[in-house]
């Protein structure tokens, strides 16, 4: 039942295309182009989306090796992930409920309401079920690089569900070496993994053990190697940066806050009517109305009040309530995460505290009757949740309802103009451009792509105006050298044209498209030889890239090497078929062939 709904909601997922992060994961991650040697597939470049995370990383290249950047494979692997953890979840209530104390009302009966009791199966179905197809999830699913997310949660349930079998069975070593490694996979996903070993003691004390020093005398092994995976955690995050995490980008923790209180009150908002969805709520505004904070601030100090008199007293429910603070705390407290404070696929995990309580407070409220309703909200979630991933079917849809529903997000609106500008629409890019940068007047990447939609128009020195401005902004920014670079070519200004590629080289060696742009200049200038170096550097790095295979066939083509510049030609048309220069100047190296 739980493959089946699995399968039904999320069926029209498949074809959703690369979304924001998606593009410098999968389609410009040189680190995944190949799987062997592997270390290279572990090893994801520390500034990028991947960086610390070289399990997630390795996921992407065996993705990348068996289908290129067709996203179909990709969106299987993200749905397979999700399976698992749904019937790792179904495993861990399943046993939970099994366990004494609970088990004698939550009586173990294979019949669907055979007994005056609820069966601890069906309980356990009806949470997974909740938790499989509610909408949302669909972030964590369909969005390929939130598998972070989901791969993430897989190894963080497979750790608690090791160790509870591990309990369980009279050779306990198997099961709590499955949670030691599954920990340890799961730290090299993503850092809020962190939380797991805690969870875990929790579970013990609660459930296992009865207090922390029972538990710590039973199984010190098993949490020393739990513990263990913090020095890997440790080791993957140190030299990560551009992520925007963190103090020193002028955001108090105060303030940090108060923003979190009311994102954890959203998320519990949306757990229980998940209208209006978000894929993207931008960048961290500071909030200025602390009265307004209060209530969302007044909700979360009496839930969190109610979760410690629930651990202080040992109770089922306040490990179910710790489940959910515990795990967002990591990007939910005090440590800014400025690039994207709020988002919906760190629910995830959390969620599963949710449906349990939905599931559990049913039952206490109706008996057995709940199930048959809570079957029937499963199935409307499911619908809501084919919906939702009709809203990913294209890189226009998703943003368009995200502005939609968020107008002030400048990110929305840059990226709708990213959406716009690819499908020809300029005038309405640059349009969305402006907006983006009416909220956010120094948002770098804007005013780059701005940029670019003026030159596509002609406009060279308006656009050279907003690449300087982005440049000041951020100097070490290597496409808006590159960009320049390009505009400043096209005023005929050679010279300082090179000097940009040089500067965005220095700044990023391994970019292909500011080697190719060198080539360029240098060509025009008549430095032939010296312009196919720069090619052929842009092809070692990017052995796909078309325009350099055409560039590099003009100047064999000049040097009167035919045959040679046939070849790059015909690579760049098996790239790229309908590449119409290289498809005319094949045309013409064959007439003189």
């Amino acid at each position: 039942m739980i493959i089946f709904a699995a399968l039904v909601t999320y069926y029209n997922s498949f074809a959703v295309p690369l979304l924001l992060d998606d593009l410098p994961s999968v389609q410009d991650n040189l680190s995944i182009r190949h799987l062997w040697p592997i270390w290279q597939a572990l090893s994801p470049p520390t500034a990028s989306f991947m960086g610390g995370r070289p399990v997630v990383n390795l996921s992407l290249a065996l993705n990348y090796a068996l289908g290129g950047t067709s996203v179909w494979g990709y969106h299987a692997f993200n749905l397979a992930v999700h399976l698992l953890a749904a019937l790792t979840l179904y495993g861990i209530v399943r046993r939970t409920l099994a366990r004494p104390g609970l088990r004698e009302r939550f009586g173990s009966s294979r019949v669907l309401l055979a007994t005056s009791g609820a069966s601890g199966e069906w309980i356990a179905l009806a949470v997974a079920l909740l938790w499989t197809v509610h909408p949302l999830q669909t972030e964590a699913v369909t969005y390929i690089s939130q598998r972070c997310e989901s791969l993430m949660g897989l190894f963080y349930l497979l750790t608690l569900y090791g160790f509870i079998r591990g309990t369980d069975s009279p050779r306990s070593g198997g099961w709590f070496a499955l949670s030691v490694a599954a920990c340890f996979l799961g730290m090299a996903s993503k850092e809020v993994m962190v939380t797991a070993p805690v969870m875990v003691l929790l579970y013990d004390r609660t459930f296992v053990s009865g207090s922390f020093r029972q538990a710590w005398s039973r199984h010190w092994r098993l949490y020393l190697g739990l513990a263990s995976s913090w020095l890997l955690l440790g080791y993957l995050m140190a030299g990560l940066h551009d992520r925007s995490v963190g103090y020193g980008l002028g955001i108090s923790w105060w303030g940090y806050a108060l923003t979190e209180c009311r994102a954890v009150v959203q998320y519990l908002r949306l757990a229980l009517w998940p209208y209006p969805l978000v894929f993207d709520y931008g960048f961290y505004v500071p909030t200025k109305n602390v009265v307004a904070v209060a209530p969302y601030a007044l909700i979360l100090v009496v839930l969190a009040t109610a979760v410690w008199v629930g651990l202080r007293r040992c109770s089922s429910l306040g490990f179910v309530g710790a489940w959910f603070f515990v795990i967002l705390a990591p990007t939910s407290s005090v440590v800014p995460i400025v690039g994207s404070p709020i988002a919906e696929h760190r629910m995830y995990l959390p969620l599963a505290a949710v449906a349990t309580m939905a599931v559990l407070g049913g039952y206490a409220w109706i008996g057995r009757r709940s199930l048959l309703v809570l079957f029937v909200v499963a199935s409307v979630l499911g619908l809501v949740t084919i919906q939702r991933n009709q809203d990913y079917q294209s890189v226009l849809n998703v943003w368009q309802d995200t502005v939609e529903k968020d107008p002030g997000n400048a990110r929305a609106h840059y990226s709708l103009g990213n959406g716009l500008f690819q499908a020809g629409g300029v005038e309405e890019a640059i349009g969305h451009y402006q907006q983006a940068l009416q909220t956010q007047p120094d948002y770098v990447a804007a005013h780059n792509s701005l940029g670019v939609a003026l030159m596509q128009q002609g406009r060279l020195q308006e656009a050279i105006g907003h690449f300087e401005q982005a440049l000041r902004i951020r100097p070490d920014y290597a496409e808006a050298h590159n960009d320049l670079g390009i505009a400043l070519m096209r005023q005929g200004r050679l010279q300082e044209a090179v000097g940009q590629y040089e500067q965005a080289l220095r700044i990023r060696p391994d970019y292909a498209e500011a080697h190719s742009n060198w080539g360029n200049a240098l060509f025009r200038l008549g430095k032939v030889q010296e312009a196919m170096d720069h090619w052929e550097q842009a092809l070692r790095i990017k052995p796909d890239y078309a325009e350099a295979h055409n560039n590099l066939g003009n100047a064999l083509f000049r040097l009167g090497k035919v045959q040679e510049a046939i070849g790059q030609y015909e690579q760049a048309l098996r790239i790229k078929p309908d590449y119409t220069q290289a498809q005319n100047n094949l045309a013409r190296a064959r007439s003189v062939h």
